[in-house]
């Protein structure tokens, strides 16, 4: 039976001893300055992010150098100076000795740990950091450092010498530390791994299966500790035997907690501490599952490879996890069904032929490249209908994903959203202005896991009772029949929603040629140099007339908004203007109309080349806006957006930008008042169809560039809150909230605005330049024009001659007044970074300054009340005499 005095007693000489010299409080104060070191890096601040996520990078090497550090000299100092055996001869067990030690080591740790919340501090003050996260991430800290300590003691048992002992303890620590580069694709390795186990807190949550697995590895290397501490007891011929007895009862004790930790790694228990509670099942999907009738069960089966490449280990265990709490919660009523999916295999087989599909993944193992194929699909079904789920990506939010799809075939009917066919072909099929035959755009298969989706015609009046929705992507490029049509569609009543785009880009930049005043496509024909039938024009050259008169709303289809707003400076210079980031940190008040369920708790949401919308005057309709851009933005014409190129246009790179010093709107819901003439109206306008593009539908799925973008929760939202449906609303917008470094904003913004000034107004003399050459050329024209001394002829080669040497001389103005421009701007944006980055360096050496203060002055003190007690025990005969 353990005494707890015993134990105590042999804690607090160990404790005594750690800190009764200068070593010990040097090793905390080189441990905080290296975590500050690796939590406040460049990276940081590029990231914007107030979380500790670097620190958490290098955390595990960190663990290399304290542990061995604090555990060196537990069992080699007792040898070295020979008070080893007196310590085994106190009246006490080895096991109070052990935990005694171990105890204390982890006393040392902890106070170490606990000097190094100061990190926390500093980003409360240069941030809004989520409390429960660095719970949670200083948790996963405490528990991995405590296993690894047990390993350190082990390394001090196996020697007197302390040098030799944090070499080994080093090496000891290193195993569980670097096991998962053995085999990334390894599944079992990985489990055995420090660094995967710990992943999970630094996300916020605390899996009961790493706690276990930490406690795991510390009783298993205590009990190796203990068996080198007792080997003093075994007599000479008791050697052989008592080894091999103790080796049996070491390997049943690993495959026991390996055992456990296999059982418990099925389970999904996890305690959520996030803000937001992102990682917990919702309230909303515990009431459905509730509500499934018993004599329609729903069946889920999800196809899932089992392996996975690095990346998608925690998407793969998260699914997984959800899954069986589905399949917990959801009993009698819902069954999940896991299929492992082999390559070549008869599952890979049966998944292909269900839909899901596969992901081509670059992993490298060995020191070369592989491409994997990882299948992690799911298909829900009832007796009544079936929603394929193809891929969970890295973006994919699960819970939405398997809950959206369990009310949907749950539910005996879906309602029908329609997608009006006009030159942006959402639905694909043979296009030749877009180079041959193009798949349907990605949103069509989102859509179709909820709704009934159909094409719609545009060349005959359109149904009013066939579509619960109508969605209508670039009516700009519309014919006059085909655009009275929609008209009418949405003087009815009807909810629309419409998309419509000064300069789409999508597919790879080739929507430019269905800009609303680019020429409308030829219908096709023209191969072999055959002449190409004529195509029928736009109504009203695109400009959409007679919908924006039924809107009351003014969008001129080649106007472009800028804003030089950009919340990730890693892009800041790499990501022009034009690639507009609505945020509400942009400084717009309703930058997110916080009225509107579609916008209200959305985060970012990025647009390409988008329009400005506007209410007229005299509306009669409610005009909301849903989306708007920051205070540094304004607009470009079609002439200063883009230059003529063969038959075609380009985009031009540094047009003269002028900030107009107020937000715009890209996005409105209009609905009709008791006032307006029309009654019913229920439209959506969203001033960009970029939006909902492939290549941002990519960049949400794959989280690509480290960006969340909720452009698809955006248009779905939209969607449903036109057909009547918000039940999704609130689940499909649940995930962590954005936290930045709030401080660096806020100091940096100043310089961001005054390089924004400066560069307006290096355009500005630019164009005053310019404007001066061309009227010189005028001057020397209207010269040689009033000049009645000359003849006719005489006067028209004069004014040839005069235009050629003013348009060459206007060609070299231009040339030198654009480098000077560029040189001052180039000049500017250098001036500019310096500045940020002075800033940053300054917040950066504070965050790094500031943590071992406490452990410096604590050291001080303690040093300062040492000498004092040793002068006041030495007699005062004994003192230096001056």
């Amino acid at each position: 039976m353990l005494r707890n005095n015993v134990v105590l007693a042999v804690f607090k000489r160990n404790v005594q001893s750690y800190f009764s010299g200068v070593l010990g409080y040097l090793f905390i104060v080189v441990f905080v300055v290296a975590g500050a070191f690796a939590a406040f890096n460049q990276q940081f601040f590029a990231n914007n992010q107030a979380n500790l996520d670097q620190l958490s990078l290098w955390y595990p090497l960190l663990l290399l150098f304290i542990i061995p550090a604090i555990t060196m000299g537990a069992w080699a100092d007792e040898k070295k100076m020979g008070t080893d055996e007196l310590l085994f001869t106190l009246p006490a067990s080895d096991l109070e000795i052990l935990l005694g030690k171990f105890f204390a080591v982890l006393a040392v740790y902890t106070i170490a740990l606990l000097f190094s919340v100061t990190h926390v501090f500093v980003l409360w003050k240069i941030g809004n950091p989520d409390m429960g996260l660095m719970f949670t991430t200083y948790f996963g800290y405490w528990l991995a450092g405590a296993s690894l300590l047990a390993a350190g003691m082990f390394a001090s048992a196996l020697t007197s010498s302390t040098t030799v002992a944090f070499v080994l303890g080093t090496v000891i620590c290193a195993v569980p530390i670097f096991i998962g580069q053995v085999a990334p694709s390894s599944e079992l390795i990985q489990s055995l791994s420090l660094v995967e186990q710990f992943q999970d807190f630094s996300t916020g949550v605390i899996p009961l299966g790493a706690v276990l697995y930490f406690i795991s590895l510390a009783v298993m290397m205590l009990y190796l500790n203990r068996i080198l501490i007792t080997r003093r007891h075994w007599s000479a011929q008791q050697q052989n035997s008592m080894g091999l007895q103790y080796l049996i009862r070491t390997v049943s004790l690993a495959v026991i907690l390996i055992s456990a930790n296999v059982i418990v790694s099925y389970g999904s228990s996890r305690i959520d501490m996030t803000g937001e509670k992102v990682f917990s099942v919702s309230q909303t999907t515990r009431d459905l599952l509730s509500k499934i009738d018993e004599k329609n069960p729903i069946t889920i089966e999800a196809f899932i490879s089992p392996e996975v490449s690095r990346e998608y280990v925690p998407i793969r265990k998260r699914l997984i996890g959800l899954l069986r709490e589905y399949n917990q919660l959801g009993g009698k009523r819902l069954q999940v069904r896991f299929v492992d999916v082999e390559p070549f295999s008869k599952a890979e087989e049966e998944a292909r032929l269900l839909n899901i599909t596969p992901q081509q993944v670059q992993t490298e193992r060995g020191g070369r490249a592989f491409v994997d194929t990882i299948f992690m699909g799911a298909v829900v079904k009832s007796g009544t209908d079936e929603v394929v789920v193809p891929f969970f990506n890295v973006g994919t939010p699960i819970e939405y994903e398997l809950t959206r799809s369990i009310r949907t075939v749950s539910k005996d009917e879906r309602l029908t959203v329609g997608i009006l066919n006009t030159d942006a072909s959402i639905f694909g099929g043979l296009n030749m202005g877009m180079g041959g035959n193009q798949p349907p755009w990605l949103i069509v298969s989102e859509l179709k896991k909820q709704y009934k989706v159909e094409q719609v015609s545009p060349d005959s009046p359109i149904s009013d009772t066939a579509y619960d929705v109508l969605i209508a992507v670039l009516p700009s490029s519309l014919t006059e029949p085909q655009l009275n049509n929609l008209v009418e569609y949405v003087k009815k009543g009807k909810p629309t929603l419409i998309c419509d785009d000064p300069l789409p880009v999508y597919g790879g930049g080739r929507g430019i040629q269905n800009a609303p005043r680019m020429p409308k496509p030829s219908p096709g024909g023209g191969m072999f140099g055959m002449q190409q039938p004529p195509s029928t024009p736009k109504a009203d050259e695109g400009r959409l007339t007679p919908l924006l008169n039924l809107l009351q709303i003014r969008w001129d289809n080649g106007q472009v908004v800028f804003d030089y707003f950009n919340p990730h400076p890693e892009f800041a210079e790499v990501v022009r203007p034009e690639l507009i980031f609505i945020s509400p940190k942009s400084g717009t008040a309703g930058a997110f109309s916080q009225d509107s369920s579609i916008t209200s708790g959305l985060q970012e949401i990025l647009t390409f080349f988008p329009g400005s919308i506007r209410p007229l005057t005299n509306m009669t309709l409610n005009f909301e806006p849903l989306l708007k851009t920051g205070p540094n933005s304004g607009l470009l014409e079609w002439g200063q957006i883009t230059s003529p190129f063969f038959n075609s246009v380009r985009i031009t790179q540094e047009p003269p930008r002028v900030i107009d010093k107020y937000g715009h709107v890209l996005a409105a819901h209009i609905t009709s008042t008791d006032k307006s003439p029309v009654k019913d109206i229920n439209v959506i306008f969203v001033a960009d169809a970029d939006l909902i593009s492939d290549e941002l539908f990519n960049i949400r799925e794959r989280q690509a560039f480290g960006l969340k973008i909720d452009n698809v929760t955006f248009l779905l939202n939209c969607v449903d809150q036109l057909a009547g449906d918000d039940s999704y609303i609130k689940l499909r917008k649940r995930r962590s909230k954005l936290r930045t470094l709030t401080l660096v904003e806020r100091e940096t913004s100043v310089f961001v605005k005054e390089r924004n000034a400066e560069r307006e107004k290096a355009t500005e003399n630019a164009e005053e330049k310019l404007k001066e050459a061309r009227d010189r050329l005028k001057a020397e024209r209207d010269k040689i024009i009033k000049d009645t001394t000359i003849d006719g002829n005489t006067k028209q080669q004069m004014l040839r001659m005069a235009e050629e040497n003013e348009s060459r001389r206007l060609e070299v103005d231009e040339a030198n007044i654009e480098r000077e421009k560029q040189r001052q701007i180039e000049k500017i944006k250098a001036q500019t970074e310096r500045q940020i980055r002075t800033i940053e360096d300054r917040i950066r050496w504070y965050a790094i300054l500031v943590p071992p203060f406490p452990a410096i002055l604590l050291g001080i003190c303690f040093l300062f009340f040492r000498l004092k007690n040793e002068n006041q025990n030495i007699s005062p005969d004994r003192r230096l005499k001056k």
